[in-house]
């Protein structure tokens, strides 16, 4: 939606129930995409979530006030047709996990960095057979084959809606275990994100905290949250 300027004509947004989920019209008018298809969402939720960030606009419409609407043209436009491919390079994160790369020194990063990523590897291994291994340092180490296509599995289980939120939950924590803990509600997000900045943490209390790199820290929290928001939303 980059560069997308249009300003408000519409009296009202409202949510209507169409084939094959829900729409959102503005007065009279269904809303599209931006590659003009038609957004039909998959639970009553997301459309009113979307119509409610449409009636807020003002005289012009701010894109970047409408985390679900972008969400949900992301899912169609870009997610949807691609789905399979999507699910794939998610489900390869696995294979380069945020939580098996340990530092080797001082011992209380070590220990911080255990008490945080143990606990959701012995989770992941439980709950899908799915064993990752921890190694020191960041050279690449493979996991186990057969621990990656199990990680897969639930993945490409996923809607194009459920992709689209979930994309958000990897990325930006670097990490398929975290994502898939938050979306089964292992723990809170607010800390399942504190344990994907363990390091970032750990170099703040170093260093100091930089004032760039704490706003940008703050905006990917707010975008992990919204990737949340949008996969709870998609479940039907």
């Amino acid at each position: 939606m980059s560069g997308w300027k249009a300003r408000r004509f519409w009296t009202r947004a409202t949510v209507a129930e169409v084939v094959g989920g829900f729409s959102v019209r503005l007065d009279d008018r269904p809303v599209r995409t931006p590659a003009k298809a038609p957004l039909v969402v998959p639970t009553a939720a997301m459309a009113q979530a979307i119509a409610s960030e449409w009636q807020a606009q003002e005289k012009t419409v701010d894109p970047a006030t409408m985390p679900v609407t972008r969400a949900a043209n992301a899912a169609v436009d870009k997610v949807g047709p691609q789905r399979a491919e999507v699910a794939g390079m998610l489900a390869a994160y696995a294979d380069a996990d945020l939580t098996c790369y340990r530092a080797a020194t001082p011992a209380a990063l070590v220990e911080r960095q255990a008490s945080a990523w143990d606990p959701l590897l012995d989770w992941a291994a439980r709950r899908y057979g799915a064993r990752l291994i921890p190694v020191e340092g960041v050279v690449h180490a493979a996991q186990p084959r057969r621990s990656l296509e199990r990680l897969a599995v639930p993945v490409h289980r996923m809607t194009a809606f459920e992709l689209t939120g979930f994309h958000d939950l990897v990325c930006l924590s670097g990490s398929l275990i975290i994502a898939l803990a938050a979306t089964n509600r292992l723990f809170p997000l607010s800390d399942l994100w504190q344990r994907s900045r363990i390091d970032e943490i750990w170099q703040e209390e170093q260093w100091g905290v930089d004032e760039d790199a704490a706003a940008a820290a703050a905006s990917k929290r707010r975008a992990f949250l919204d990737g949340y928001a949008f996969y709870a939303m998609s479940e039907e």
